[in-house]
């Protein structure tokens, strides 16, 4: 891999089964729409949905062109070559920092720009990692690499299957999960940040799912004047970072 790029690509049934067997990063699988529902691809698919990968299937002439070899088989795999790390290895993080926990949960954040662009501010105001979702949201893609403009070979992303037990499982290690919605009675600037805490933003149509929203220990607003009653999510996200990297300076 060469400069920032994040997202590769494999093509081939077999070496896409061996990514898929090896636990490499993988954020989606295309499949050709007429392909052959044979051994091979039986195995990719079956080991996809175990990984918890969405698999989509695409006209032959769209693999084709992405490819970069002509025996792609039908089948293609987009790879993050930038390594995911585990919601464990954060908390060893902020301990090797000797700094209060300091994270950004993003609850199903779909838009490439808005993951850059909160990479970016993450990396910025000091937050020792942010988690992602593994499904039903955007990876680690050459564009959020491109939009961090860097940021993203420097900030830990922890990408987890259930969001809701991450929350669960941060509250377990004394992590304080405020999360940022419309609904929320305390005022964002008024949350003690010098706290160990993570940040949970939403979806950028959604919100916060419901379920998360009950984990959170606190649900914050951020206030507006305005006609439109939600800013956009990296907007929200970074007006809170900025916060607690105020309060902890």
């Amino acid at each position: 891999m060469e400069g920032n790029k994040i997202e590769d690509i494999i093509s081939g049934r077999n070496p896409v089964i061996e990514a898929l067997k090896s636990g490499r990063p993988i954020n989606k699988i295309l499949l050709a729409s007429n392909i052959r529902r044979h051994s091979a691809v039986a195995e990719i698919l079956y080991l996809s949905k175990a990984s918890g990968i969405p698999v989509e299937y695409v006209a032959k002439g769209v693999i084709d062109d992405l490819s970069t070899t002509f025996t792609n088989q039908g089948v293609l795999a987009y790879t993050a070559s930038k390594e995911y790390v585990n919601l464990e290895d954060l908390l060893v993080i902020s301990r090797e920092r000797n700094e209060p926990p300091l994270y950004c949960i993003l609850d199903g954040i779909e838009d490439p720009q808005n993951l850059g662009a909160i990479l970016r501010t993450a990396e910025a105001s000091g937050i020792h990692g942010v988690i992602i979702r593994a499904r039903r949201a955007v990876g680690l893609t050459a564009t959020v690499a491109k939009v961090s403009a860097g940021a993203v070979e420097y900030v830990p992303v922890a990408r987890v299957s259930n969001i809701s037990q991450a929350v669960t499982t941060l509250g377990e290690n004394g992590v304080w999960v405020v999360g940022i919605d419309t609904t929320g009675e305390t005022d964002y600037s008024q949350v003690d940040f010098r706290l160990p805490t993570a940040i949970v933003i939403g979806n950028e149509g959604k919100g916060i799912s419901d379920l998360v929203k009950k984990k959170c220990d606190s649900l914050a607003s951020i206030p507006m004047r305005g006609k439109i009653n939600s800013l956009n999510a990296s907007v929200a996200a970074a007006l809170v970072m900025y916060e607690a990297f105020k309060q902890r300076s």
